[in-house]
């Protein structure tokens, strides 16, 4: 009941909170989430047909029907066709912010039940501060006196069940306490300046097609952004008390059955549904265990139904506007705000962001900035990987992050470098750059190893990544050439099965050379420091004339053919590692 933003306009709210919890008791997959009418979905489909038609119009209760119906064809294609990871691109913060504005927005709207005149519908703010201004002529004290009451009772009802864990019934007995209170003052004293309920139409909803499908295009953008929020809430909330009751939960299974659910709850006059989190949390707390507990509230929201609506014709509206405002004060998440200021400046730019938007440029508009950003914060992130110098620990033939480790040393001549993401075409350009940097900017205040004026060596640590594509192939072929016209030997360590058939596959690793991949970092820093210390001995050729035509580098690559033993190199050993044999060499033995 607390989700009914207007019952004037919303009569198939009832509806809407019978037929789907039968069905979804069936098809879903939880067994304690509550499936019904909610205020950020009853908003959202307020909000739009309003602007379409009058709300006293007929044709309005046609089009939320429709909508439940979209919704519910949209939801059952995610989930007949798994695409439930979808959501997880859409960051919690961006939840966090929407349903804070949001929040502020219902709470706004409910204003007009306490000030006894009307208020313009908006999802915006600003109209919405404006009309209860410009409308202060028309305020009433008998509603704001009762609604302020009961808001309080609420509040202080919920604080106590919150606190106290022998008084936790009275955070579900807060909204039947303010309708019977607010029921029974109106029956005694008959209030002329206190607008009530009216009445509603007695029984269960009769079966019928929805209808209006000529609007189904003007109203593809909102169910999409119904059933995202839907989304959201329901599995979110599925998930929570499914890891606190102890059992996994499916969540293509979960995004059919409330698809199913919306279908055949709009053949029954009911408009969008979803999970209730208040709801399903008195479902937890009672000690639901099944879906049996939704079939339960289905019957006896079919005797409210048959049996009831006439006692809810003297309900004050100001009594169902404080339940509402009770309900809504809960999401504004303000302590999420100050959590991700804290910890992560650019997710408390997200939740500001869209927290603004939605309460400035309206609840649509809001959902869709807070997404796009999102998302580009995820393509951002994705182009621009984090790339670490790695240096060894004293002592170990362990590699970790420099700035991480400050103790780690690196090697004079060798730079090792980790890539920690997949490869492909959106970052190869920023990984080639960085690699340039890294090539000229590595400190060598901490380095070891012989004295050399420049990089002869750059081993990339390639455990870490899971894919590469054909662009960074590409790139990484031009990337060897490159190095190759300056002297310089690409090492690869520990790719995977899967980078390592696409470089095979590529040509890269005939290109780079099969003795150039190793198992381990250290293996690789063992073979390069060989080379950079015959850097400093090389022997008089035998041949001058032949020697002269050689480069430095392939003077270096033809000595390692001839000799394999260097004395006391700075790897922690003198003798040869037995496990230099490479990567590839190994593999085919």
């Amino acid at each position: 009941m607390q989700n009914w933003l207007d019952l004037n306009q919303y009569t198939d709210s009832a509806d809407s909170g019978f037929v789907p919890l039968f069905v979804y008791a069936i098809f879903g997959s939880s067994r304690q989430l509550a499936v019904g009418p909610v205020a950020l979905v009853s908003l959202l489909v307020s909000n739009v047909l309003s602007g379409i038609v009058d709300s006293s119009d007929e044709l309005y209760t046609e089009l939320a029907i429709l909508l439940a119906f979209m919704v519910g064809v949209m939801e059952c294609l995610l989930g007949l066709f798994r695409l439930g990871w979808i959501i997880r691109f859409i960051s919690h913060s961006v939840i966090s912010g929407f349903t804070t504005a949001s929040a502020i927005v219902i709470a706004l709207s409910q204003a007009k039940y306490f000030l006894g005149y009307n208020v313009a519908r908006s999802s915006k703010i600003v109209p919405l501060i404006k009309s209860i201004i410009s409308g202060a002529d028309g305020f009433s004290w008998p509603p704001f006196v009762m609604g302020s009451v009961i808001l309080a009772i609420l509040l202080i009802m919920k604080h106590l069940g919150k606190t106290r864990k022998y008084l936790r019934f009275l955070r579900a007995a807060g909204p039947l306490t303010a309708v019977l209170s607010g029921t029974i003052f109106v029956k005694i004293f008959n209030p002329s300046s206190i607008s009530l309920v009216g009445d509603i139409p007695q029984g269960l909803p009769s079966f019928s097609i929805p209808r209006a499908f000529g609007y189904a295009t003007s109203l593809i953008t909102t169910a999409l952004l119904i059933t995202g929020v839907a989304i959201l809430e329901s599995v979110g909330i599925a998930k929570a008390l499914a890891a606190k009751n102890g059992y996994e939960l499916d969540s293509n299974q979960e995004l059919f059955g409330l698809g199913v659910a919306n279908i055949f709850g709009s053949f029954f006059s009911a408009y969008p549904t979803t999970g209730s989190f208040s709801r399903s949390a008195v479902n937890h707390e009672s000690g639901a265990k099944s879906g049996l507990s939704g079939l339960v509230m289905g019957v006896l929201m079919g005797c409210a139904l048959l049996f009831m609506t006439p006692l809810f014709e003297y309900i004050p509206q100001c009594a169902l506007a404080a339940i509402v405002i009770s309900a809504v004060i809960g999401l504004v998440d303000y302590e999420e705000a100050i959590f991700l200021w804290g910890v992560d400046k650019k997710d408390f730019l997200l939740w500001t962001i869209t927290s603004t938007t939605t309460l400035f440029l309206g609840i649509e508009i809001g959902v869709l900035v807070g997404v796009g950003v999102s998302l580009a914060f995820v393509i951002h992130e994705s182009a621009n990987p984090h790339i670490a110098v790695l240096g060894r620990l004293p002592g170990t033939t362990v590699y970790r992050n420099t700035q991480q480790y400050p103790e780690a040393y690196t090697y004079n001549g060798i730079v090792i470098v980790r890539i920690d993401a997949p490869i492909y075409f959106a970052n190869i350009s920023y990984i080639k750059d960085r690699l340039r940097e890294y090539e000229v900017e590595v400190d060598r205040s901490t380095s070891r190893g012989p004295e050399v004026e420049r990089i002869y060596f750059v081993i990339i640590e390639m455990a870490p990544v899971t894919y590469i594509d054909s662009s960074a192939v590409q790139a990484l072929k031009d990337l060897y050439q490159e190095y190759k016209l300056r002297d310089i030997q690409i090492a690869i360590s520990n790719p995977n099965r899967e980078v390592l058939m696409t470089l095979s596959r590529a040509g890269v690793v005939d290109l780079i050379g099969k003795e150039w991949y190793f198992v381990r970092v250290h293996d690789a820093v063992q073979v390069c420091l060989q080379h950079v210390q015959s850097l400093k001995e090389t022997p008089k050729a035998a041949d001058p004339s032949s020697e002269e035509r050689l480069s430095p580098f392939q003077r270096l690559i033809k000595q390692r053919a001839e000799d394999s033993s260097v004395a006391e190199l700075e790897s922690g050993s003198k003798d040869i590692d037995p496990q230099l044999e490479p990567l590839l060499s190994r593999k085919s033995s």
